[in-house]
């Protein structure tokens, strides 16, 4: 869409509210530029706010104060082995050189405040170049009632715990282990302090991406920086060159042209709820939309970017999670559960197909290349009576509406279990004794499940292999899992500095992209936890630097707040 009449200009429109684009409006507006956040959600905050919120980024100022410094020839092998190719070097190499500056910039401000999460390891540490003891950083808890009026319109997600319990990835990763270590006991012990200090405090604390989110929030309103809810992008503004100058949105009822002097950074997400993107791209057993991202992630900047003349790539791939299905409708990540003891999980056929353990993206990918779609979480009464499942503490009966919707099956035997299961019995008595030799042994040849510093992070420290033990003591369960994800991965190709490109390789002059709206600068892969989150805020970085420096209209003062959609405050 061409046209020269704008409703209001800025210097840069950022199209959606989560983590990179949130980054891309701090770092405009310490460039002196007047950035514009718009928000289709009637919440801000996007798919990291009910992520876990976890960042990857080596060698930020957080590791470093740790005593945490990698080689960046360390960091590069890594991520040279993982992508294999698939990413072109310009944009690893700005993803390793520029990511603790975006950091930097971040820690600026007086309300981002991280923390290691030590131990928590690379997704693939046992690569030249991973590192057992982890790169990811989380922010800390916040107490959200600081955010005012803006804390009704902020995006819930499912960390806080009840009465008020708030716990980080270290908390979660001593709990799981309540019953089975003295640190795990301890953590119940805080537990419980936390949930009698709020009682009496009254803090609305929040962990996880909603703490990161918080935090960033905090900081635009220092910034003065402008976010509009319900302020939905529908079209791209070119002109007669093919260079986007601005956007069209809809507000409350309004067509408004926006213009953006400095350029457009889409930070729209993926098209994670588009169900004719995920028919036409996705592979079979991971179509069905079972994505765990914000609703509204529907591929708008996808497609607008795609209209504009923008490439596309690795739209066939996704941020894989298995899942289990609530009865209620909502699907619960199935996490830290694959790596507790006496449990296998098994294909239709009865037979295990891969390390229960591994990465939740390579987990997913072995399920669908074998076209395991459901296969089904098998573990015995010892397993449930010791470690949470699904969001259901240890010991705890599992609520009868998963019996009733067919998710979950019990069984005083294997060879019963099955049969309601539908698997062959033999097969299923056959893997699990093997299985069980395997735990004695404490050695898994078959996948080599336990192997990995990765595998034994959540798995049970008071075993020779925490990942192994026998699964002998009825009854038994089994859990259907689904194949869903954190997100798409594919969509508008872009260069080092976050430029989306065409087909030929020349640049979209004006047009910018980072997050799941771009194509994953990790390619196929997944180095650690938060390497969607890290690259989102490096590449958010890198194009506001970029559209400050780029030849044209000077920067100017902010342009008109104009109208805003809803009622959360506008800036400072």
């Amino acid at each position: 869409m061409s046209t020269q009449e704008w409703d209001e200009e800025y210097d840069l429109v950022i199209v959606g509210s989560g983590g990179g684009g949130m980054t891309a409006a701090l770092t405009a507006a310490a460039d002196g530029l007047s950035p514009l956040i718009v928000e289709k959600g009637s919440r801000y905050g996007g798919s990291t706010a009910i992520s876990g919120g976890g960042i990857w980024i080596p060698n930020n100022p957080v590791l470093r104060a740790e005593g945490h410094d990698d080689s960046r020839e360390s960091v590069r092998r890594y991520l040279d082995l993982l992508t294999a190719g698939r990413v072109p070097a310009a944009r690893l190499d700005a993803y390793v050189d520029h990511g603790p500056a975006a950091m930097e910039l971040l820690c600026r401000s007086r309300w981002m405040r991280f923390s290691w999460t030590r131990g928590y390891s690379d997704y693939h540490p046992e690569l030249e170049g991973g590192r057992p003891l982890g790169r990811s950083v989380e922010a800390l808890p916040f107490d959200t009632r600081k955010l005012g009026p803006d804390e009704r319109h902020q995006r819930p997600n499912s960390m806080k715990g009840p009465l008020g319990l708030w716990i980080t990835a270290k908390d979660y990763h001593d709990l799981a282990m309540a019953k089975r270590t003295w640190r795990g006991r301890w953590a119940s012990v805080v537990a419980a302090w936390r949930v009698s200090s709020n009682l009496v405090r009254r803090r609305h604390m929040a962990t996880g991406g909603r703490a990161l989110v918080a935090r960033m929030r905090m900081a635009l309103k220092d910034a003065g920086v402008p976010l509009r809810l319900r302020t939905t992008m529908t079209d791209l503004v070119t002109d007669d060159r093919g260079a986007v100058t601005g956007v069209v949105v809809e507000c409350e009822g309004r067509t408004l042209r926006v213009r953006g002097r400095r350029g457009v950074l889409l930070a729209t997400g993926g098209f994670d709820h588009n169900h004719e993107m995920r028919e036409k791209y996705l592979p079979e057993g991971g179509r069905a939309d079972r994505s765990m991202g914000a609703r509204e992630n529907t591929g708008d900047g996808i497609l607008a970017g795609e209209r504009a003349g923008a490439a596309l790539d690795l739209m066939d791939d996704a941020w894989w999670m298995p899942a289990v299905r609530h009865p209620a409708g909502a699907l619960i990540p199935l996490l830290s559960e694959r790596c507790i003891p006496r449990s296998v999980i098994v294909s239709a056929e009865g037979r295990r197909f891969t390390n229960e353990s591994a990465p939740y993206v390579n987990f997913v990918r072995d399920q669908l290349a074998g076209g395991h779609v459901p296969a089904w979480f098998v573990m015995d009464a010892a397993a449930r009576s010791r470690y949470p499942f699904a969001q259901i503490l240890p010991g705890a009966p599992i609520p009868q509406a998963f019996y009733d919707a067919g998710i979950v099956h019990r069984a005083g035997t294997l060879a019963e279990l099955a049969k309601r299961i539908g698997v062959p019995p033999d097969a299923l008595a056959e893997t699990v004794e093997r299985f069980n030799g395997f735990a004695r042994a404490g050695k898994d040849p078959d996948f080599g499940r336990g192997d990995s510093a990765y595998d034994r992070y959540y798995g049970d420290p008071t075993l020779p292999n925490p990942n192994l033990d026998v699964i002998d003591r009825a009854p038994y369960y089994a859990v259907r899992i689904e194949v869903g994800d954190l997100g798409t991965k594919g969509g508008l190709v872009c260069d080092e500095h976050g430029r989306v490109l065409r087909e030929d390789g020349s640049v979209i002059e004006g047009l910018y992209a980072t997050g799941n709206a771009s194509a994953s600068v990790m390619g196929n892969e997944y180095p650690g936890p938060g390497a969607t989150i890290g690259p989102s805020i490096v590449f958010g970085y890198l194009a506001a630097r970029h559209a400050a420096g780029r030849a044209g209209a000077a920067g100017s003062p902010a342009g008109p707040a104009g109208p805003a959609a809803g009622d959360a405050p506008q800036g400072a």
